[in-house]
């Protein structure tokens, strides 16, 4: 069976290096295009592109600006391939594309289907505060994420686990998964389940606005905030320091539900702890990275703090 393979992200080079190893039967790869990542705005190559790089594959790698022109469907005609395989590739596949693999196209999403179709599934399962997501695999249908489920599997997610926690767990799922539909497609008995379109929900991109942190909301939404943006982008607060405003990204807490006070309110701020009345109970923060600093334990921070300043008492929370 030939598969083209169209990913962009980390999770998607890891899923392509274990095909290429196991020796499925890749004969294209297409990703996105270089882009300007940095301070100094370097051009710098998708994961997926990296992993092929790395493995010295000896395949073709395509990475168009816009995948679904007709120019480039011929030249994807011209692999005769059997299956697309689409892993977070960023691009909304056109039908013109899911009409050449004479088996149709796979997807691999990061939630149990029909909930969180979208961008951002494992952040907004997060956030939502959900026990359990999973990997879907669906063929592709012109409507985003709608397509027949071809097979699900399930992961647990504690409650302090954070993002990149739960994208390791899913990878695990996801080898399972493809494992499996790979082998009924070979075997011709592939079996496919309509998603319920009234149990549809849907997982937007990440906002800019979304990631300061609202100390009128409860602790566990918080708490929730907090785990789904870690450790990549960051939820954070505005604090005065030394008279600076300064962002202070939150990396990990934990809820501290008998805890009350005004939302924003210190209660409790030494040199081993830093606790933050929330809308509904308070969070302890564990983890914090003062903008421009390295990631630092609550106690090193705050030991750090004390001995620095030893004029300041506290660090005032700006709403």
């Amino acid at each position: 069976m030939k598969i083209v393979f169209f990913g962009t992200s980390p999770f998607a080079a890891r899923l392509l290096g274990d095909l290429l190893e196991q020796g499925d039967r890749i004969v294209a790869v297409v990703t996105r295009p270089d882009r300007e990542k940095g301070r100094l705005l370097k051009l710098s190559p998708s994961a997926v592109k990296a992993k092929v790089l790395e493995l010295s594959a000896p395949l073709p790698l395509y990475a168009p600006e816009k995948a679904s022109t007709e120019a480039f469907a011929q030249v994807l005609k011209g692999h005769a391939p059997d299956l697309f395989l689409v892993v977070a590739y960023g691009e909304i596949i056109k039908q013109n594309l899911l009409n050449i693999p004479c088996f149709g196209s796979v997807n691999v999403h990061a939630s149990l289907l029909p909930k969180y179709r979208g961008a951002a599934p494992m952040q907004r399962a997060l956030m939502a505060g959900e026990e359990k997501s999973g990997v879907t695999l669906i063929e592709m249908a012109l409507q985003m994420d709608a397509g027949p489920i071809l097979y699900q599997e399930e992961v647990l997610i504690p409650q302090e686990m954070n993002c990149k926690e739960l994208e390791e767990s899913l990878y695990g799922a996801s080898c399972i998964a493809l494992k499996k539909v790979l082998h009924d497609y070979e075997k011709g008995c592939v079996q496919r389940v309509l998603q319920k379109e009234a149990l549809a929900t849907f997982a937007p991109k990440i906002l800019p606005h979304e990631l300061k942190i609202d100390w009128k909301k409860s602790a566990v939404s918080i708490h929730n905030l907090v785990r789904a943006l870690s450790p990549e982008r960051g939820a954070f607060a505005t604090i005065l320091l030394s008279g600076k405003e300064k962002r202070l990204i939150i990396r990990r807490t934990q809820v501290e539900s008998r805890l009350e006070g005004k939302p924003g309110e210190l209660l409790l701020f030494d040199k081993k702890r830093w606790v933050v009345a929330c809308g509904e109970g308070a969070i302890s923060l564990l983890e914090v990275q003062l903008e421009g600093k390295k990631v630092m334990l609550a106690p090193a921070f705050l030991q750090g703090f004390f001995a620095k300043r030893a004029g300041e008492r506290e660090i005032l929370l700006i709403p």
